[in-house]
């Protein structure tokens, strides 16, 4: 009677067991990397840029944001999460007050209407890198990515440039250009997207020089 007793709970147990051992592994999701600015722009892959078939419509923006019930879209939610002094959100999701500091420039802006939300990788550059690959939903989670904040980022028109890279265009205030080079590599892994020769030199010589000390953090996209 007790071997069968415990043969029964041993039974049991097997039993209670199969559901864990049998239940699929949950997703881990991706951890956060920091490394040396040398050693990030190590980890981008060189190749030629390739711009054949580029639009800007292949990357749909801007999209209903991640508050899809909060009636703004992304380029307002950037807005929003970066003023410096929170604007008033009327009906609509129209913003009105608010300060931002566009750091490209160290520019104090008032107005909303003032602002460009610049990709950190411009898309035309992110297609040349890589993105011309890619499904259209991938280019739209790329063009209205905020969870990671060095995306997407609030600053004066004038400074918004037009699809260049850092071997041709750097922010005019130099406290911001580590900062800059920094965010652009972050963006460029986060994505696995590539670089040029020209780029890749650029990034280099500011990795080496001025820019030594800077910290790169990225986290892959899912």
């Amino acid at each position: 009677m007790v071997i069968k007793k415990l043969v029964r709970g041993l039974s049991a147990l097997s039993l209670a067991l199969v559901p864990l051992l049998s239940a699929p592994a949950a997703q881990a999701a991706p951890t956060a990397e920091v490394t040396t600015l040398a050693d990030a722009v190590g980890l981008v892959q060189a190749t030629q840029d390739d711009r054949a078939g580029y639009t800007r419509s292949s990357f749909k923006h801007w999209n209903s944001g991640e508050d899809t019930s909060g009636g703004c879209n992304t380029r307002n939610e950037v807005l929003i999460s970066e003023a410096v002094v929170a604007p008033t959100v009327e009906t609509g999701c129209k913003l009105t007050g608010g300060t931002w500091i566009s750091y490209y420039d160290g520019q104090e802006v008032t107005s909303a209407r003032a602002l460009d939300i610049d990709h950190m990788v411009p898309l035309a550059e992110a297609w040349d890198s890589g993105a011309s690959t890619w499904t259209a939903a991938r280019r739209e989670a790329y063009a209205n990515d905020q969870e990671a904040h060095t995306s997407l980022v609030a600053v004066t028109a004038r400074t918004n440039r037009a699809d260049q890279d850092p071997a041709d265009w750097m922010p005019p205030s130099p406290d911001a250009q580590c900062r800059y080079v920094g965010e652009w590599v972050a963006t460029k892994l986060r994505w696995q997207l590539t670089a040029d020769t020209r780029e890749l030199e650029t990034l280099k010589a500011y990795a080496d020089g001025p820019c030594e000390d800077t910290a790169v953090r990225y986290t892959p996209a899912a």
